[in-house]
């Protein structure tokens, strides 16, 4: 009898330490294909074509006499954004935040934009990405410290700026996370575009979607590697408990053909927000793209919102 105890005990402790092993194989590579900034992330973008619709212009980088500044972050890496000061002098300012493995230099078209109705425009590059300093990307959690460090640095700079905060995808939800902070109060509106309600929400949709099956215990490895690489877990990077504690007007945009970031995302956002809050759903707009697809009620939208709470 004792023997077949001990039997047990060491086919369990084997077991335990295979099924361990395996969760930690396979929450590393995750981490490394999805999370670490050194790995292409190319594959994950295979299926997709919206990447391709910010390659179009170069305003940012070669024509707009943007400058180069930088900031140092909480956690001590160097952060670059490009600046963008219009001729005219105006404390009204956007910051405008990129998505997924992008870079600031990618939304030209958008900054245009901004510019072209009155706005100084700043563009970071987030953490891990373009010229900024990092070995993970954020999804929106550390980076929404990151984008309230930038609007400090616009009010270290210039004390009178109104301040918009815009971002698409992953920088939608960045925004979004902000919102739930104490903000300055020189940040007056914030436009998310095609933002997820939380990492974890986002990754356990792609993985049942690209397994036919439920998440666990991939979803759960890869959190546990997050935690212990990055520093945070999938489930606190949450844009849908930020929202509940938001103060600042927010603006949704979604395509309702999205299948990356499902537009039922942002319904739930917008019922969960406590602010001030529109949403428009665009017709025929896949992830990403809205701004594309119906660029007339895009920009009206954004302009009417923008002038209500911006002098």
């Amino acid at each position: 009898m004792k023997k077949t105890k001990k039997f047990l005990l060491i086919l369990f402790s084997v077991f335990l330490i295979s099924t361990l092993s395996i969760c930690t194989f396979i929450g590393n590579l995750l981490y490394n294909i999805i999370i670490s900034s050194s790995s292409s992330k190319d594959t994950i973008y295979a299926d997709y074509s919206f990447k391709a619709s910010y390659y179009y212009e170069n305003w940012l980088t070669n024509t707009s006499n943007s400058k180069d500044e930088y900031i140092t972050s909480f956690d001590n890496l160097k952060l670059h954004s490009y600046v963008v000061k219009r001729n005219k002098e105006t404390s009204k300012w956007v910051i405008i935040v990129h998505g997924y493995a992008e870079e600031g230099k990618l939304y030209s078209r958008k900054a245009l934009h901004f510019y072209n109705m009155g706005y100084n425009v700043l563009v970071p590059d987030l953490r891990g990405n373009g010229k900024s300093e990092g070995d993970y990307i954020g999804m929106g959690y550390h980076d929404r410290l990151d984008v309230i460090s930038w609007a400090n640095y616009i009010i270290k700079n210039d004390p009178q700026a109104e301040i918009a905060l815009y971002g698409t995808s992953m920088g939608g939800a960045a925004v979004l996370m902000a919102s739930g902070e104490n903000l300055p109060s020189n940040i007056k509106a914030i436009i998310s575009d095609c933002a997820y309600t939380s990492v974890y929400d986002i990754f356990d949709y792609e993985i049942r979607n690209y397994t036919n099956s439920s998440s666990f215990p991939i979803i759960d490895s890869l959190n546990a590697v997050t935690l212990l690489r990055a520093g945070y877990t999938l489930k606190s990077a949450s844009a849908i408990d930020a929202v509940k504690n938001s103060k600042t007007p927010i603006l949704y945009f979604h395509g309702d053909k999205d299948t990356f970031v499902p537009i039922s995302m942002m319904n739930k956002l917008y019922n969960a927000t406590s602010s001030k809050k529109e949403k428009v759903s665009i017709k025929g707009g896949k992830h990403s793209n809205s701004d594309l697809v119906q660029p007339h009620i895009y920009w009206k939208t954004i302009r009417d919102f923008l002038n209500k709470y911006m002098k």
